[in-house]
Order: C-alpha cells, then structure tokens, then sequence
C-alpha cells in the first residue's frame, strides 16, 4: 500500500516544534484544518504503548471525531511510529535543517475518502501547525 506524505519545514529549533508537537495544551491550538473547526480536548500519553486522543470538531457543533492512536516507537526529536485507532500506521519524522525543522507525516489512507483529498486535509493541518509554531 502507497503511503500518503506531507511535509512542512518549519522555521524553527527541533525542541520547540517537538514540544508544540507532543504537549496537549499546544495541540488544542493547531490540530485542525480550516478556521471552522477546532480542537476541543487533548489527551496525549506520549509513551511507547501509551495513546493520544484528540477531539476534532466543527464549531458549529454539527461534526466532531475523535482522533486517536497508540504509540509504538518514539525516538525524540526524531521520530514517532503510530497506530491510529482503526488500524493504519502513521509515521511522523523531525529533521533539523539550517533554517529549522523539517516535519514529515507518512500515513496509510483510509478507503472511504479519495487519496488527493486525504494529503490535502493533512496537509492544511501540518500548515496550521507551522504557523502556531512560528507565531
């Protein structure tokens, strides 16, 4: 199976993109892909085994998921290897460049939505992430 991959490179240290990556009270302000949703709750036990829970909901209230995994490999500052909660493996890399962090999602789609849609909605979300970060 063809993984999907998006990529941002974000134009700040590895610390501070890894923290704002893994720490809830970051996440709830950048894990959303258009400025009429949001992240109401995360819970995130960032350990091998251990899972994170990320409510995604439009403000409107008339959608929300829970968006989920379970860690199996967390290497830090590097990488974090994920099983998401219907079974699909998501890997999420950290590379220091010269001018800051390069994050990279790899991700097995789902078979309800097309491919092209999929990268782009994860890629708005990467986007959104970049810019919390830099801000």
């Amino acid at each position: 199976m063809n993984l999907i991959k998006v990529e941002s490179k974000i134009n700040a240290p590895i610390n501070k993109v890894w923290e704002s990556w893994t720490k809830e009270e970051h996440v709830k302000n950048w894990n959303f892909a258009s400025s009429d949703w949001h992240c109401p709750n995360a819970n995130n036990n960032l350990a091998v085994g251990g899972e994170f829970h990320y409510t995604m909901s439009a403000k409107d209230n008339t959608m929300s998921f829970d968006f989920w995994g379970t860690y199996e490999k967390i290497v830090i500052e590097k990488n974090i290897e994920i099983i998401l909660g219907d079974g699909r493996k998501m890997i999420v890399t950290f590379e220091s460049s010269d001018t800051g962090t390069i994050v990279t999602e790899e991700f097995e789609p789902e078979q309800d939505n097309p491919a092209e849609m999929q990268r782009e909605g994860w890629q708005l979300i990467l986007d959104n992430f970049k810019k919390y970060v830099e801000q």
